[in-house]
C-alpha cells in the first residue's frame, strides 16, 4: 500500500466513524460496532486490492428506531389525532467527485425519491457550488444535508469543551414551554447552522435541551429553540 493510499484510508476511515456515530446519536438504528470500527476492518470492507479507498462502498442506510419515530411524532391536533413520524429512512451517499455541482446533487436527489428515502445526507470532498446550495430547498419534503469531508474529521460531539446536545420530542417541548408559562419565541435561539444543530439534524422549530457542568451544581440545562 502506498504511503498516499494509507493516508487517505486513515482519513476516511475518521470521517466513517463520525458520520455513523452522528447518525446513532440522532436515533437511528446503528450498532456500537459499526459506529467504532477499527482500522483493519475499514480496510478490508472498503479498500481495494492496492489499498485505495472506494467511496461508493462506504454508502448506507438506516432506519430510525422506535424512540426516535416517537420524538418526531407531532403532537395530536384537530383532523389528525394520530399523526405519522416526520422521520423516516436515511441514505448517507459519499461522492466521488472533487467538487459538488448541481448536476450531481440532483442525481443523488433523484435516488432519494426513488428508493423512497425519508431524507439523505450528501458527503463531498469539495466545497458545494452556490447552484448545488439553491437546489436544496426545492427538493421539499424530502430532508437533504451537505457535508464536507473536512468537517467530519472529528466528532464535535465528543470535545470536552461541547456540552451535551439532547432534541426535545414536540410533547417535551410543550411541556417545558408549559412549566415555565413560555411561548418558543421567549427561549434563547440557536441556529439551525450552528455545529452541533447540524450534528443533530435539528430543524426550525425545534428545541434542544444542553446540559453543561457547573463547579457548584454538578450540572445544569439551558434550553434553545432552533431558528
Amino acid at each position: 500500500m502506498s504511503d498516499e493510499n494509507a493516508r487517505q484510508l486513515s482519513r476516511l476511515w475518521r470521517i466513517m466513524r463520525t458520520v455513523k456515530q452522528m447518525c446513532q446519536d440522532r436515533g437511528y438504528e446503528l450498532t456500537d460496532e459499526e459506529c467504532n470500527i477499527s482500522l483493519d476492518d475499514f480496510r478490508r470492507d472498503y479498500a481495494d486490492e492496492q489499498g485505495a479507498p472506494q467511496r461508493t462502498r462506504m454508502n448506507f442506510t438506516a432506519r430510525p428506531t422506535e424512540h426516535m419515530l416517537r420524538k418526531y411524532t407531532p403532537l395530536p391536533r384537530a383532523g389528525q389525532p394520530e399523526p405519522e413520524p416526520t422521520i423516516g429512512t436515511i441514505h448517507v451517499e459519499f461522492s466521488e467527485e472533487t467538487s459538488l455541482g448541481i448536476k450531481f446533487l440532483k442525481n443523488f436527489v433523484q435516488l432519494l425519491s426513488e428508493k423512497n428515502y425519508f431524507s439523505g445526507i450528501f458527503i463531498t470532498q469539495g466545497v458545494p457550488t452556490a447552484s448545488a446550495y439553491k437546489l436544496i430547498p426545492s427538493v421539499l419534503p424530502t430532508i437533504l444535508e451537505i457535508f464536507r469531508e473536512d468537517e467530519l474529521l472529528v466528532n464535535i460531539s465528543k470535545h470536552d469543551l461541547v456540552p451535551k446536545h439532547i432534541m426535545l420530542s414536540a410533547e417535551e417541548k410543550k411541556g417545558l414551554l408549559e412549566r415555565y408559562r413560555l411561548k418558543e419565541t421567549q427561549l434563547p435561539r440557536i441556529r439551525v447552522d450552528d455545529p452541533m444543530a447540524r450534528y443533530l439534524g435539528l430543524r426550525r422549530g425545534q428545541v434542544v435541551k444542553i446540559i453543561r457542568k457547573s463547579e457548584t451544581a454538578g450540572r445544569y440545562a439551558s434550553y434553545r429553540w432552533a431558528i
